[in-house]
C-alpha cells in the first residue's frame, strides 16, 4: 500500500494523497461523530444511574431507624449518682414510671476449695463419678445439714479417672458449661481445687461421689469434713418502690422491664429515686430526617431526570430526562409516599394525618403545629404509621416474622385455631400414701430407670438419696433427668410435677407437637413405689393446626406457618394451648412507611432489579457502538483501497499519455517524405 499511494501524484502533477485522506475522513466524519454521540449520551446514563443509586442509598439509611419499632420506643432515664447501683442499659420499650430502690443486701456466691496436693498435675489416682446438683443449704452453725434441690438447674455428672489430676478435673467442670468456675490455687506449698458457683442461694453445690476414693471432693450434708466452704450462697435482696424482690445475681435485668442495673453494695435504708420517661424527641428527629432526605432525593432525582438551571441561568436537561425507566422508578417512590400506607388500615393511614404535606413543587413539608400535636397526643399511631407492626386477635397467639417477610403481602389475615399444640407426657401409677410417713432412703433399694424424652434415650438414672417428701422426690427426679448428658447433648427435658390429690408424678416434656413424647424403661423395682413401671403408657404431643384466609397452614409444634404461596408467607404464629377456645380472629401486618420505603429501594437496588437491568441495557448498547466502530474502520480501510487504486489507474493512464507524448516530438521532421526548410 505505502508503495501505491508513494506512487500517487507521479504522473499528474497532482497531489493524490493529500486528496484520498480528505475523501476518506469526509466519508467517516458524520458516521464517527454520529456514534461519538450516542456513546457520550450512554456513558452520561450511566453516570446518572450510579448517581441516583447512590441517592437511593443514601435515603434507604435514613429509612432504617424510621422503620425500626425501637425508634418510637425509645427511652430516657434520670438516674442519681452513686456507688450503690450501676445503670448498664436502658432498652427499647422499657417500662415507664418512676421509681425507688433501696439495695438490701447483695448476691454471693457459693466457693468450696477441696482435693489438696502438691502437684496440680499429678494423678490423683481417684476414679468413679462425681454427681453435682444445684441448690439451697440450711446448717446448723457451720454444718450443711439440709439440702433443697433447685429442680430449675439441671444436675452433672462428673466421670473421674486414675489417671485425672486437679487442672484436669477442673477443666472437665469448666467444659460443662454449667455456670460453675473451677480452678486450682497454691496455698503455701499445696495445690487445691477451688469451685464457685452462679450466684444465688438456690445455686448452691451438694457433690456426691460414688467411690470411696472421692471422698475428699464431696460436699453434702454426710461428707463434707474435706471440703472448706469459704463462702455461702446468698440472694441480692432489694425494695422496688416499697416491694421487696430478691434475686440470684446481682446484675438485675427483670426487675424494671428493660433497665439493667447492677448492684455493687447493700446500702439499707438509702433510696434512689429515678425516672424511666418515653423519649419522643427520637422520633420525631427520625421523622424530620426523613423529609429532610426525601427533599434531597426529590431535588437529585428532579435534575436527572428533568431539567435545571446552571451557575448562568441556561436551561440544562438532565442526562436521564428521556429515560423512561428512571422516570417510572421516581414516579412509583412519589406515589407510595403520597398514598396509604398498606396494611394501616385505622388510626394513621398516610403522612398528610400527621401533618406532612406535598407541595406543588413535589417537595414535602411539616405543618408545626398538626406535626406536634401527633406526636403528643397520638404517638402510638404515628409509630405505626412509620414502623413495622404486627398484631394478634387472640390472646393466645403472638405473631412474628421470618426471613421471607420481604414477599409478605401487608394487611389483615383470616385466622383460626382448630388444634392446640400439646406436649408429650407420661402419668405414673399413685404412690402408697404412707410413703413418707417416715423419711424415704432409696439408697438400699434400687431406684433406678432410663427415661426416653422426645426419641432419646437417657443413661440409667438412680435415685440414691434420701427424701421427706413427694416434692422433694419431685425435684431430685427432675434435676436428674434434664442432667443426664445424652439428653442435654440433644436439648431434650422434661418438668416433673406432683399431683397431691391423685399421688401421681408426671413426666412433661418441654417440646411441643407429634415428636414430643416421653416413656421408661429398665425401670428398677423399687421405683413402682413411686409409681413408675416399664409399663406406663405415655401420651404424644400434639402440633398445632389451623388456617390462615381459609388455607391449611403448616404446623411444627406451637409454630404455625402460612402456606408457602400465600400471601401471609413469611409471616409466623407461635400458638399457646387455649387459643382454639378462642375461635376466629384476626392478624395484622404492616411494614410502615418506612419498611415499605425501605422494601421499594431495596427491589430497585437489587441485583436483577429495575436499576442493574437498564444498565446492562446500557451496557449491551455500548457495546454494540463499538462493534458498529470497529465496522466502520472497516468500510473505510475497503472505501480507502477503492480510492487508491481509482488514483493509481488515473496516474498510470496520465503516465502512459505522457510517455505517447514524448515519443511524437520531432515526428514530423523524421519523416522520409518531409520537406526540410531551407
Amino acid at each position: 500500500m505505502s508503495n501505491i499511494i508513494s506512487s500517487l501524484g507521479g504522473g499528474s502533477g497532482v497531489d493524490t494523497t493529500s486528496l484520498v485522506s480528505s475523501l476518506v475522513e469526509a466519508e467517516r466524519a458524520p458516521q464517527e461523530s454520529r456514534l461519538d454521540r450516542r456513546q457520550d449520551k450512554l456513558e452520561a446514563q450511566i453516570s446518572a444511574y450510579g448517581t441516583l443509586k447512590s441517592a437511593l442509598s443514601e435515603f434507604q439509611g435514613v429509612l432504617s431507624p424510621l422503620a425500626n419499632a425501637d425508634t418510637f420506643n425509645a427511652r430516657s432515664v434520670a438516674f442519681p449518682e452513686t456507688d450503690i447501683i450501676t445503670p448498664n442499659s436502658l432498652d427499647a420499650g422499657a417500662q415507664t414510671g418512676s421509681y425507688q430502690i433501696e439495695v438490701l443486701d447483695v448476691a454471693s456466691a457459693q466457693t468450696l476449695v477441696m482435693g489438696s496436693n502438691s502437684d496440680q498435675k499429678a494423678a490423683l489416682g481417684a476414679s468413679g463419678e462425681l454427681n453435682i446438683q444445684f441448690g439451697a443449704w440450711t446448717y446448723t452453725g457451720s454444718d450443711p445439714t439440709g439440702f433443697a434441690v433447685n429442680d430449675g438447674k439441671a444436675a452433672l455428672n462428673i466421670t473421674i479417672e486414675a489417671s485425672d489430676s486437679l487442672k484436669t478435673i477442673a477443666d472437665k467442670i469448666n467444659d460443662t458449661d454449667s455456670g460453675i468456675q473451677a480452678s486450682v490455687m497454691k496455698v503455701d506449698d499445696q495445690y487445691q481445687l477451688m469451685l464457685t458457683a452462679p450466684s444465688g442461694e438456690d445455686n448452691a453445690l451438694q457433690i456426691t461421689g460414688n467411690d470411696p476414693s472421692l471422698s475428699g471432693f464431696e460436699f453434702n450434708s454426710g461428707s463434707f469434713a474435706s471440703v472448706t466452704e469459704t463462702q455461702q450462697a446468698s440472694d441480692a435482696r432489694l425494695k422496688v418502690n416499697g416491694l421487696e424482690v430478691r434475686r440470684q445475681t446481682n446484675e438485675i435485668d427483670d426487675v424494671i422491664t428493660g433497665f439493667n442495673f447492677t448492684l455493687n453494695k447493700a446500702a439499707e435504708g438509702e433510696k434512689l429515686n429515678f425516672s424511666v420517661d418515653a423519649d419522643t424527641a427520637v422520633a420525631e428527629q427520625a421523622i424530620r430526617d426523613f423529609v429532610e432526605a426525601y427533599n434531597s432525593l426529590y431535588e437529585t432525582t428532579k435534575n436527572l431526570t428533568g431539567y435545571s438551571k446552571d451557575e448562568n441561568n441556561n436551561t440544562v436537561r438532565g442526562d436521564l430526562a428521556t429515560d423512561g425507566t428512571a422516570k417510572a422508578l421516581i414516579r412509583q417512590l412519589r406515589n407510595m409516599v403520597g398514598t396509604q400506607v398498606p396494611g394501616v388500615e385505622s388510626g394513621f393511614t398516610a403522612l398528610t394525618n400527621v401533618g406532612i404535606r406535598t407541595e406543588l413543587d413535589g417537595t414535602l413539608s411539616i405543618e408545626e403545629d398538626e406535626f406536634s400535636a401527633a406526636i403528643s397526643q397520638n404517638f402510638e399511631e404515628v409509630a405505626n404509621l412509620f414502623a413495622q407492626n404486627t398484631s394478634s386477635g387472640n390472646n393466645y397467639v403472638d405473631v412474628g416474622t421470618g426471613t421471607r417477610i420481604t414477599g409478605t403481602k401487608a394487611g389483615n389475615y383470616n385466622v383460626e385455631i382448630t388444634q392446640d399444640p400439646s406436649k408429650g407426657f407420661v402419668t405414673g401409677n399413685a404412690i402408697v400414701g404412707t410413703l413418707f410417713d417416715t423419711p424415704l432412703d432409696t439408697s438400699a433399694g434400687d431406684y433406678s430407670f432410663q427415661i426416653s424424652v422426645n426419641g432419646t434415650k437417657s443413661d440409667t438414672i438412680t435415685l440414691s438419696g434420701t427424701y421427706n417428701s413427694a416434692d422433694e422426690v419431685r425435684a431430685e427426679l427432675q434435676s436428674l433427668i434434664n442432667g443426664d448428658a445424652k439428653l442435654k447433648a440433644v436439648n431434650s427435658a422434661v418438668d416433673v410435677s406432683y399431683d397431691s390429690d391423685t399421688g401421681t408424678f408426671s413426666f412433661i416434656s418441654r417440646e411441643y407437637g407429634s415428636s414430643s413424647k416421653v416413656s421408661f424403661s429398665n425401670v428398677g423395682a423399687d421405683m413402682a413405689n413411686l409409681g413408675v413401671t416399664d409399663a406406663l403408657s405415655g401420651t404424644v404431643g400434639k402440633d398445632v393446626v389451623g388456617t390462615i384466609n381459609g388455607q391449611a397452614g403448616f404446623g411444627a409444634g406451637e409454630v404455625l406457618l402460612p402456606d408457602l404461596e400465600s400471601d401471609a408467607y413469611g409471616l409466623n404464629l407461635s400458638i399457646r394451648p387455649g387459643a382454639a377456645a378462642e375461635g376466629a380472629f384476626q392478624i395484622n401486618f404492616s411494614r410502615g412507611m418506612g419498611g415499605e420505603l425501605t422494601r421499594l429501594i431495596d427491589r430497585f437496588l437489587a441485583s436483577d432489579g429495575v436499576i442493574a437491568s437498564r444498565e446492562d441495557n446500557i451496557d449491551n448498547q455500548l457495546d454494540g457502538i463499538q462493534d458498529d466502530r470497529e465496522e466502520l474502520d472497516r468500510k473505510i480501510a475497503i472505501y480507502e483501497e477503492r480510492l487508491t487504486a481509482q488514483f493509481l489507474a488515473m496516474e498510470q493512464v496520465v503516465s502512459s499519455l505522457n510517455a505517447t507524448g514524448d515519443s511524437l516530438d520531432g515526428i514530423l521532421d523524421r519523416l522520409p517524405w518531409t520537406a526540410q526548410n531551407g
